[in-house]
């Protein structure tokens, strides 16, 4: 479990304030969705969480360990894949065999199945791959930490179609009842549906936090035309109809359209 309370954070050269008395609480046996506008913090708390930034006020507990202690037992139950790295040009091997030391849990059999899956091999020299062969690579070692807290920044940048495909499948096979998962990203369409929590945030705090469950028990996403508006909540015009939001009441449970629910949300229509 993390326990964010009261957490004030700005930057130093800015002076600009990013968080001011936020608190949050992010359960275990969950895949988060991250999101909000630019400059909002979304990569700022996720390494606030990892102990890689110190809050000005206001305390961030990880299993009943302070972030800000960095102490190794909380450190190796953590992996943040950043949005943007630099992998030492060496191979694949001395890669994981140099870094899996510091993760206790670490699964050769899920690395195997995930560089599988990207269609790695495990004999590349990580200076050789591109852009987006390195981002397997990386999410790969990352999951097979099995680390018990995950952070992912912008994953699915600089992948393809097909790999995107493939990021969803290795991250739903290994997900366990004791993981958490929170996703930093602005490509709502490519994890929508691995999300089970939806966490929006701005320059005041917590716009949403709540489960996608509650969010589609309580709505319907659909197409309408003009004629059957009445009871929509928040609209957009879409080339298959107006894309809306409405109450369920009775209706049939529908999937989440998480870039119309974004909107919606900091627009303040729900």
């Amino acid at each position: 479990m993390i326990e964010i309370k009261d957490l004030n954070y700005s930057y130093k050269r800015s002076g600009h304030k990013v968080f001011e008395n936020f608190s949050l609480s992010l359960q275990e046996n969950r895949i988060y969705g991250l999101l909000g506008k630019n400059g909002t913090g979304k990569s700022t708390l996720l390494y606030l969480i990892s102990g890689l930034l110190f809050p000005k006020k206001g305390s961030i507990i990880v299993d009943g360990m302070k972030t800000t202690q960095r102490r190794a037992e909380m450190l190796s139950e953590m992996f943040l894949v950043s949005e943007t790295y630099n992998l030492p040009a060496t191979s694949l091997k001395n890669y994981i065999k140099a870094n899996r030391l510091f993760y206790p849990n670490f699964s050769d059999e899920i690395l195997r199945k995930c560089l599988a899956t990207f269609e790695i091999d495990e004999s590349v020299r990580l200076n050789h791959l591109s852009m987006g062969q390195t981002k397997k690579v990386y999410m790969s070692m990352a999951l097979a930490t099995n680390s018990k807290y995950l952070f992912m920044d912008e994953p699915t940048n600089g992948l393809d179609i097909p790999s995107k495909s493939q990021f969803r499948k290795v991250v739903a096979e290994n997900m366990s009842e004791d993981r958490m998962m929170i996703i930093s990203t602005h490509q709502v369409h490519d994890i929508e549906n691995l999300l089970d929590h939806i966490l929006i945030i701005d320059e005041i705090g917590k716009k949403m936090d709540s489960s996608v469950a509650d969010i589609c028990d309580k709505y319907v996403f659909e197409y309408r035309t003009p004629s059957e508006m009445d009871d929509v909540l928040y609209a957009e015009p879409s080339l298959q109809g107006n894309a809306v939001i409405a109450p369920r009441g009775e209706k049939e449970e529908t999937n989440i359209n998480l870039e119309l629910l974004f909107n919606a949300v900091v627009s303040n229509k729900i």
